[in-house]
């Protein structure tokens, strides 16, 4: 029984170990990508900015492309709380679509606050690959919010894989200008994202 009990210490250990390394890797890789930009990071400088060894990086990671996409898999995964958040209070097509920009505007803002307060560049997180897990979940709940949020008639005059998919990519794009002009203008982003997906929503649905 005691060395049963001394084993389980033993793996709990390992595991929070491993997780604070993790944790350690993708905090330290977070800051270099803001301070010099991600075609200018190395391995080398993200390993430099924890206090881990070169082999126990690459228990974890093979490159710094593994690195950032793991970035982005955790931005998108807890940006997902906040679409549930716009889901729960908005009832409306028009509604939706502001909040949820908006939402998505503010969370990439508030990721990139430290490096544009440093005059660093900023790193755009969401969406660096579509075909994730996270960003197919992402993308299929949007759909079926939309889906929810248009009444019959009106959801069948608009092909609602194409309105997903225009409401990321201006999203991604938007959110990237948005990032490089000061000062940040989350709700002018999020007006004219808006305004631009239901215009051209409304002008299918008329013909």
């Amino acid at each position: 029984m005691a060395d049963f009990e001394g084993e389980a210490r033993a793996s709990g250990k390992r595991a929070n170990t491993k997780a604070a390394n993790r944790r350690a890797i993708l905090a330290a890789a977070r800051r270099v990508f803001a301070m010099i930009g991600y075609e200018a990071t190395t391995v080398r400088d993200i390993i430099r900015e924890t206090e881990l060894a070169s082999g126990t990086f690459y228990n974890y990671f093979k490159s710094k492309e593994e690195v950032f996409q793991a970035i982005a898999e955790d931005s998108t995964h807890r940006f997902r709380a906040h679409l549930s958040e716009v889901r729960a209070r908005t009832n409306s097509l028009e509604d939706y679509i502001e909040h949820a920009f908006r939402a998505y505007f503010s969370f990439i803002a508030e990721e990139n606050e430290e490096a544009i307060k440093a005059g660093a560049p900023h790193i755009a997180l969401m969406g660096v690959r579509v075909d994730t897990p996270e960003m197919l979940a992402v993308a299929e709940e949007i759909r079926a919010d939309l889906e929810r949020s248009l009444s019959g008639d009106a959801a069948a005059g608009l092909d609602l894989e194409y309105l997903t998919a225009a409401a990321i990519g201006i999203a991604r794009e938007m959110g990237d200008c948005m990032l490089r002009r000061r000062p940040v203008d989350v709700e002018g982003a999020a007006r004219f994202a808006s305004g631009l997906v239901l215009a051209g929503g409304r002008a299918m649905m008329s013909r």
